[in-house]
């Protein structure tokens, strides 16, 4: 059984900084990446938060990625914005364009951020989250590295390629789901690696496309996608919305462009904001109302909403001010700074 230790919030932040400033980003990259891997660490989504580090010090290794590159807006009078993360991670790009997108979004309804050249490792909850913080309904999807066979495949050709999107609710918490077309994300596979623990039946296959459920077997093979047929196309759907369309790399380009080297995958990403308030008319207390019956007719049959646990966990944490870590984890961050 994995040993956990308790780590106050604030040093969450605090280790995250240090360790990404001693391998080589640079104080906005540091403060953007850290507050991700915070908001994942404070809800509980371990394969998101200080577990990422270990990604980020093996990007930086691979040699490809600038660590300190600004990213570079480019001006339209279009409802789309273009950013150039400048071979950096996606994470300061997206920050830096999103009070653009949300501007942009309320004028003309809905707008679109294409975001190119850039590394990406992170949850999606985190950004689309943001826009409904503003009141809008928000879409995120990236590629990733060709890890994942299609459905009748029996080699990678797909990535993970995550799907976020997150829906406004007055006084409450989110509508938010945030969820890989893989069976399974990369990052949890590592994690069962790592925890010496057997996969689940169904969500990767051997180098020879047999079901295998070894996690370094997995890794060393392909990953499947969930709902066979139907996740394989919704895969694709994001292969060519934040490849193709935004002019960008596929998950198999992405995989070509890393030469083995390893870290995160370089591709683009694609966010869509959506304005309910123009969209339905102005009829935006009603259609609230609307949705509003919706959620409650889940709950009140015993289902549970996307997000309902990371939203518990969260208010847990906060409450009591710490985290839990693995201990290992933590020594081999320790390691990695020193």
């Amino acid at each position: 059984m994995t040993e956990m230790v308790q780590l106050p919030l604030d040093e969450v932040r605090a280790l995250s900084v240090q360790t990404l400033s001693d391998v080589g980003y640079g104080p906005r990259h540091a403060a953007a990446i850290a507050e991700m891997l915070y908001q994942c660490q404070r809800d509980d989504c371990q394969s998101h938060g200080l577990f990422r580090l270990l990604m980020c010090h093996q990007t930086m290794k691979a040699g490809k990625i600038d660590g300190h590159a600004l990213p570079r807006i480019v001006p339209t009078d279009s409802a789309i914005v273009r950013v150039d993360a400048r071979d950096a991670m996606s994470i300061l790009a997206v920050n830096e364009a999103m009070p653009l997108l949300i501007e942009k979004a309320r004028k003309f309804g809905m707008a679109a951020m294409a975001v190119n050249n850039c590394f990406h490792f992170s949850a999606l909850w985190p950004e689309v989250e943001r826009l409904s913080e503003a009141g809008l309904a928000g879409l995120s999807m990236v590629p990733s590295h060709s890890w994942v066979a299609p459905a009748g495949g029996k080699r990678g050709t797909l990535g993970t390629n995550p799907l976020a999107f997150s829906w406004p609710r007055k006084n409450k918490d989110p509508f938010t789901f945030d969820f890989a077309t893989s069976g399974f994300a990369r990052g949890e596979i590592e994690l069962y690696l790592r925890a010496g623990k057997p996969l689940p039946e169904g969500v990767a296959v051997d180098a020879d496309g047999n079901p295998t459920t070894d996690p370094q077997v997995a890794l060393d093979g392909a990953m499947l996608t969930f709902g066979g047929y139907k996740g394989s196309a919704l895969s694709i759907m994001i292969e060519l919305m934040a490849g193709p369309l935004i002019d960008d790399l596929t998950s198999s380009e992405s995989m070509a462009f890393a030469e083995g080297q390893g870290g995160a995958p370089y591709h683009g990403q694609i966010i869509l904001a959506f304005d309910p308030y123009r969209l339905s008319g102005g009829r935006v207390a009603d259609n609230d109302a609307r949705a509003e019956r919706l959620f409650a007719d889940i709950l009140e049959q015993g289902a549970r909403l996307p997000s309902q646990r990371r939203f518990e966990a969260r208010a847990r944490n906060c409450e009591r001010g710490y985290v839990e870590v693995p201990k290992a984890l933590l020594e081999d961050l320790k390691r990695l700074g020193g």
